[in-house]
């Protein structure tokens, strides 16, 4: 599974993937304050 930690001001959003090229294509929507990370 692939993660997208989204850091804002004030919370944490995390959105999960399933794949990796929908993951980096939905990280190019987000700011500068996001990491990708993959998990089991």
């Amino acid at each position: 599974m692939w993660v997208i930690t989204l850091f804002g001001q004030e919370n944490v959003r995390i959105f999960e993937y399933a794949e990796k090229a929908e993951a980096t294509d939905a990280m190019k929507n987000f700011s500068q304050y996001a990491v990708l990370s993959y998990t089991y």
